[in-house]
């Protein structure tokens, strides 16, 4: 008689604990259910990029509703630069050629000089910049060799935008919203004396948040890059309970 106590009691214990754990799962699944544990873990460094609408190279509109629900890498370029420009972009075709195939990713080159970069312009150096082959230099960066381009072929359905636009917004968006220039000018300054010329590429999550920033001249961060970004493709976080947590960054 005694030992059926004693087993009665266990059979009980094991049965309240079976039933907490079973509340516990659900409590969690309910918490958890729409977020993915393998998530890039990058930080937001915006989570809010400002409006834009700008003219692509085929003089098409492009605005942020050409980027919803993609992942995409913004810089700032000009189709004369003789300095960084040909050694950024020689990287950024690595990026192209590595995702040109993928429909949730596409590359957004803003022109810093659209008083020089016309629609013409910049569909040229769109030319130059698939067509032209990518060289591998012997110190290990690449370049991109134009010979041979024929300037009469178009380049068809790409994922790789060269825009356009007025200035004051190109600029606006580059300090405000992919965060890749910290030089405040002066506020006296008129907005066709500014120039921005940086070297940093912007990467946005498909909920247009920026979430790294990369020296587009360095090579173990344009690697970086093309890693991240195929992280961040594979998140598949379906709702915004989680995009304010759950992040590493200090701020």
């Amino acid at each position: 008689m005694h030992d059926f106590n004693i087993l009665t009691v266990k059979n009980k214990l094991w049965i309240y604990l079976g039933f907490f754990a079973v509340l516990l799962g659900v409590f969690y699944f309910a918490i958890f259910r729409d977020y993915d544990f393998d998530r890039a873990k990058l930080a937001v460094i915006n989570p809010n990029i400002p409006e834009f609408r700008f003219t692509d190279q085929n003089n098409k509109p492009f605005s942020q509703k050409n980027t919803e629900g993609k992942v995409y890498v913004a810089e700032y370029f000009f189709t004369t630069c003789k300095g960084i420009c040909p050694k950024m972009n020689a990287n950024m075709r690595r990026v192209y050629d590595k995702y040109r195939d993928e429909p949730d990713f596409l590359i957004l080159s803003h022109t810093c000089m659209p008083e020089v970069d016309s629609v013409p312009l910049l569909k040229d150096y769109e030319r130059k910049m698939l067509q032209g082959e990518l060289i591998r230099n012997k110190d290990g960066s690449y370049k991109i060799s134009t010979l041979g381009i024929d300037s009469t072929l178009d380049a068809g359905k790409t994922n790789w935008f060269f825009v356009t636009g007025k200035k004051d917004e190109l600029y606006k968006l580059a300090r405000q919203g992919y965060m890749i220039d910290n030089n405040k000018p002066d506020s006296t300054q008129r907005i066709e004396d500014e120039f921005i010329h940086t070297q940093f590429f912007a990467l946005v999550d498909k909920y247009g948040r920026v979430r790294g920033i990369y020296d587009g001249l360095i090579e173990e961060e344009v690697e970086k890059l093309i890693w991240d970004i195929g992280k961040l493709l594979k998140e598949k976080v379906s709702t915004k309970r989680f995009m304010g947590g759950f992040n590493n960054n200090p701020g």
